[in-house]
């Protein structure tokens, strides 16, 4: 009887906010806006972070704390949120509206662009790093909302299509942002070293003021749009005080393992020997890191199973998975990425140098925006003939706009060429996957999978694609394992969103955990990928257990989603 009263909440929220089970295409395509600003954003911090680095004489290891400032703030905002709810008895994201969250969360992160602004003109690190992190607490509140208004615009069949198409124009961002902050900040889009370290903060600060200006626009354009409903339902959010304490302690001994990551890197000498003895420090506290969190969602798990009072959304193991799954999909999307740079200036893979890598990094990004695209199709409701064909044409057409971007990058795309085999490949995974959130997922983490092990396994070419593919079959992953984690939490869905956002804190914890053990002399860059294949191998995990708990919950995604 629980079940069924939290599902014909779900619904009653649902028809509250679109009105009919039709997605609304006006007001789908103004709540995808905000998924660009999230990707354009994060992306630009590619060409940020090495002009920190020469303008402020940063390590390598102090310039990367942009990244951390960045996805910290989404664990942290989400966190907020949640404990403000659990304060106020009330859903506040719910309460507010998605519509209102999300202005809300632009108009926050256009503040964070004015911090930013008056630490620039003081000339001050920190006060930057702060800016950022205002920023992307703002991008976290919008996360929140955007995510499941996008499901919740239309039928339950095609949520994780929406949320695809919103992920494909979030890709497209993350296309064009280097291109764009690379132009306002060189006039060139081939942002060199020379003219990294020539730039001053004059520029930065008209950057960043436009930036905040883009921010207030959007803010207006949600604010006064007919077409995009509120998206506002009052419901008391459940008591839970044991979720509230797994991560209030949680929270402390993430601060206790970071406090000493962050005084390390303070230390300044040039011994060689203190130096390897500061790295091993710093791995071994993102190790602990990474058990704390691991740990405290295993032991959510099995506690809520016992006795699920007082677990509030976490209550449901299809969310507490789900929240392994984000934060692994997470880690494991940025972490490819991050250390692919280094991988190709090795021999084996080509012995490429920082510049010639560029085309390669945009093509893991673009390979995102590849699998959204193609995954977006569904919700135009084409005919079954035109579907088809459309999974060969769409991948292509993206796949010519990525070449197309680099190429005005003025990248070399030759030998991106072949690349075209792999695309193909995701294509026919696609077909096998037939619409469905966790069958799809299940094809694509083993497909990541296998892409991962190919690349260990050789070298040159063949290994570049392979590791390249793994964006082509990440492309889909947040929109299957958030609808799949938030089925059948009906007034508990705002908060376990809230729970899923701070997952993205996989992005700070994964990547630098596989850098580390890539300074490993016996495993090297190449060898730390098996990270990446024990990722994948989870999230393949989460797809089959996650199908067989929302059937014990009468929800199969197999037949029609939302069955009960």
């Amino acid at each position: 009887m629980e079940q069924n009263s939290k599902n014909q909440a779900a619904t009653a929220a649902t028809q509250s906010t679109t009105g009919n089970n039709q997605t609304a295409p006006g007001a789908l395509s103004t709540l995808v806006t905000v998924f660009f600003f999230w990707g354009f954003i994060a992306a630009g911090n590619g060409v940020f972070i090495p002009f920190c680095k020469h303008y402020f004489k940063l390590d390598q290891f102090q310039s990367q704390l942009i990244d951390f400032a960045f996805y910290l703030a989404y664990y942290i905002g989400a966190l907020a949120l949640y404990f403000t709810a659990s304060v106020l008895k009330r859903d506040v994201v719910a309460r507010w509206g998605y519509k209102n969250s999300i202005v809300y969360g632009l108009l926050f992160s256009a503040l964070g662009a004015v911090v930013m602004l008056l630490a620039v003109n003081a000339n001050n690190f920190p006060g930057m790093l702060t800016g950022l992190f205002a920023v992307a607490l703002g991008f976290s509140l919008q996360q929140t909302a955007a995510n499941p208004f996008a499901a919740l615009l239309g039928t339950p069949e095609t949520g994780a299509h929406r949320i695809t198409l919103g992920g494909g124009i979030n890709s497209f961002g993350t296309a064009i942002g280097p291109i764009v902050v690379a132009l306002a900040l060189f006039g060139t889009t081939k942002a060199n070293d020379d003219l990294i370290n020539s730039l001053g903060l004059g520029k930065v600060t008209i950057l960043y003021a436009c930036v905040g200006m883009l921010f207030i626009m959007a803010a207006g354009l949600f604010f006064f749009s007919k077409k995009l409903p509120t998206g506002k339902f009052e419901t008391e959010t459940e008591n839970s005080p044991k979720a509230i304490a797994a991560l209030l302690i949680m929270t402390v001994l993430l601060i206790a393992v970071f406090i000493p990551v962050f005084q390390s890197y303070t230390i300044e000498t040039t011994d060689k020997s203190i130096l390897e003895a500061i790295e091993t420090t710093r791995f071994k506290w993102l190790i602990a890191g990474l058990v704390i969190i691991v740990g405290t969602l295993l032991f959510s798990l099995l506690s809520a199973k016992q006795n699920p009072k007082g677990w509030g959304a976490m209550k449901y193991p299809q969310l507490v998975l789900g929240m392994l799954a984000i934060f692994t999909y997470v880690g494991v999307e940025v972490s490819i990425q991050s250390n692919m740079g280094e991988l190709l200036k090795q021999p084996l893979f080509g012995g490429y140098t920082s510049s010639q890598v560029a085309p390669f990094i945009s093509m893991y990004w673009g390979s995102l925006m590849i699998g959204r695209w193609t995954g977006s199709i569904k919700i135009f409701e084409p005919s079954q003939t035109l579907k088809n064909t459309l999974l060969l044409v769409v991948p292509l057409v993206a796949f010519i706009v990525v070449l197309g971007v680099n190429a005005i990058a003025q990248n070399n795309i030759t030998p991106l060429y072949g690349y075209i085999a792999c695309i193909m490949v995701q294509a026919l995974a696609f077909y096998a996957g037939q619409d469905k959130p966790a069958r799809t997922l299940l094809i694509f983490s083993i497909l990541g999978a296998l892409g991962m092990l190919i690349g260990i396994f050789t070298t040159g070419t063949i290994a570049t694609y392979a590791f390249l593919s793994g964006g082509l079959f990440c492309s889909i992953m947040w929109p299957a394992i958030f609808v799949l984690s938030i089925a059948g939490l009906g007034n508990s869905t705002s908060q376990g969103s809230a729970f899923l956002i701070m997952m993205i804190l996989g992005g700070a914890i994964i990547p630098p955990i596989q850098g580390k053990l890539a300074d490993i002399p016996g495993i090297g860059i190449h060898n730390s990928y098996w990270v990446t294949v024990f990722c994948f191998a989870y999230l393949a995990l989460f797809a089959v257990g996650v199908k067989g708990i929302l059937r014990k919950q009468g929800i199969d995604y197999d037949s029609k989603i939302g069955s009960h």
